[in-house]
């Protein structure tokens, strides 16, 4: 599989979400000695232009709010960018400022919206991962994002470096309207 420099579009959640889901990625980061990384939903894998990440972040707030999401559930995988997570459910919101977001960079690629927020990215055994899962609770039923950025980074994301070399292109608020 080819790797390329993608822009990825991530959803930051508000506070307290925000403090506490940090605390839990650097804890996990520290005890399994994994990279640390900004809490955040991927909305969104586009094309590397700089110009059309800003024009796509530019235009979200004017079309939404913060968006309100349900946890479903604590899961696991053997992806190195989703080795536990808290999955979420899809909402009519988030595909919303999934369209705007492809229309404003005039993207046509698949990128599948299955929106989850990462804890830990790290290559480890099944059981382990299972056994982790099994310790975390959901903190909230329901998380508000409130915040929009664009990612430089390298796709797919598989080691420490990758996650190491991401950097924000641009970035805007989501206020209530």
């Amino acid at each position: 599989m080819s790797r390329r420099i993608v822009i990825a579009y991530w959803l930051i959640p508000a506070e307290p979400a925000r403090s506490l889901f940090h605390g839990v990625i650097n804890d996990l980061a520290r005890r399994y000695d994994a990279p640390l990384f900004e809490p955040h939903v991927t909305i969104h894998v586009g094309l590397n232009r700089a110009a059309a990440a800003e024009t796509a972040i530019s235009q979200a707030p004017r079309a939404c709010k913060p968006i309100k999401l349900k946890a479903l559930e604590i899961g696991h995988s053997s992806e190195f960018i989703k080795t536990l997570f808290v999955q979420f459910a899809l909402n009519a919101e988030l595909r919303q400022l999934n369209e705007i977001i492809r229309d404003a960079e005039q993207d046509s690629s698949h990128y599948e919206l299955k929106p989850h927020l990462s804890l830990l990215y790290k290559k480890m055994p099944a059981v382990t991962r299972r056994e982790l899962m099994d310790s975390i609770m959901a903190p909230f039923s329901e998380v508000t994002f409130d915040a929009l950025k664009a990612v430089r980074c390298i796709s797919p994301t598989r080691t420490r470096a990758d996650v190491e070399a991401w950097r924000v292109v641009a970035a805007t608020e989501l206020f209530a309207q």
